[in-house]
């Protein structure tokens, strides 16, 4: 039997990847597409590359229907939106998945200062499961709510995740650099993103204040069993898709590249979404688009002592849709790998 799943905000970037990947995936039913700008129409009127591959029609949001309807739910949407649906479908005993940063946080204090709203269901943050597959695996497996990480924190923590796990980088130290492309921002307008601002153009934008850090911050630090504080700079580059990130860290000891690169394949080697690259290749971009891959490369710098990590994602699948149907596949017993085992696009 197949899984009936539900998404909420499924017109924006996000929820339409969900769409694209949910409309080919073997173990799934799409039940309901919600949205509110596009009630009525067709998703294929919305998304015209899903012609022929999406036949349902968008709906206005029925808490009380999808969580009759649906086995889970997704959730694309801004942060603040998530808790009226998360607490009806737990409610009725169905699991969500929340692609926004609601259920991220393990406390709501942390949530209410870096995102200036009031966490309006803080006795959920305890069941919530941060939904890190690489990193969560088996607590992801048994839960019913799942917080799915945002894009840089994807990107960040599993470039570093190695290094924490085995306690080598001077948690002080830590520095990530992160170039998103411009689906990142959303599908709503704003003068930001339009092509004249953007094209040709790179900048840096929330230096030292992107609420993407708290939740790197949280993550890490339970890895390296120490609170941390990070310096996280984010910057918009004129492409579509795509996030690298390089992070900068002192290392404890002197170690060769060999032996940085020895701990990465025992840390990574049970983990198909994450594909190390061998000695002198360097992720990028494109060899990510459209896939659920992250591509991850340690170097090692033995003038300064530090380790240089660099890792490529695409913000809409590994980042986002991808990471989200990979965590409902843990969830309902599914191969990891289901719907998701495919290339990415190139060029």
């Amino acid at each position: 039997m197949k899984v009936k799943a539900g998404i909420v905000g499924a017109t924006g970037y996000a929820g339409a990847e969900l769409v694209r990947i949910l409309s080919s995936h073997p173990g799934v039913e799409l039940t309901a597409l919600s949205s509110q700008s596009y009630g009525g129409k067709a998703f294929c009127e919305v998304y015209p590359h899903l012609y022929k591959h999406v036949l349902q029609h968008c709906r206005e949001l029925d808490i009380p229907a999808l969580a009759r309807e649906c086995d889970i739910v997704f959730t694309a949407l801004p942060h603040g939106y998530a808790v009226p649906v998360a607490r009806e479908v737990l409610g009725g005993g169905k699991k969500l998945v929340d692609l926004g940063a609601d259920f991220r946080f393990k406390d709501p204090a942390v949530y209410e200062q870096w995102y200036k709203v009031g966490h309006e269901a803080p006795e959920l943050l305890e069941q919530a499961v941060y939904g890190l597959s690489e990193i969560n695996r088996e607590e992801i497996k048994t839960a019913s709510l799942v917080g799915n990480p945002g894009c840089y924190p994807t990107s960040v923590i599993l470039g570093l995740a190695p290094l924490l796990h085995k306690r080598l980088i001077d948690t002080g130290t830590v520095v990530a650099d992160s170039k998103s492309g411009v689906s990142g921002a959303g599908r709503g307008l704003s003068l930001g993103t339009h092509f004249s601002e953007v094209n040709e153009n790179f900048r840096a934008y929330n230096v030292g204040v992107h609420r993407h850090t708290p939740e790197m911050e949280q993550e890490l630090g339970a890895m390296a069993g120490t609170s941390m504080a990070i310096s996280f700079t984010p910057h918009l580059t004129p492409m579509n898709r795509g996030i690298l990130s390089t992070v900068y860290a002192k290392l404890n000891r002197d170690m060769t590249m060999e032996q940085v690169m020895s701990v990465y394949e025992e840390f990574y080697r049970s983990h198909y979404f994450v594909r190390l690259q061998p000695p002198g290749v360097l992720p990028q971009t494109k060899a990510v688009t459209g896939s659920n891959h992250c591509d991850v490369a340690p170097v090692v710098d033995p003038r300064t002592g530090r380790v240089v990590v660099i890792s490529a994602i695409d913000n809409l699948v590994k980042g986002a849709a991808g990471q989200a149907v990979q965590n409902m596949n843990l969830m309902f017993g599914l191969p990891e790998t289901t719907g998701l085992d495919r290339p990415g696009l190139y060029p």
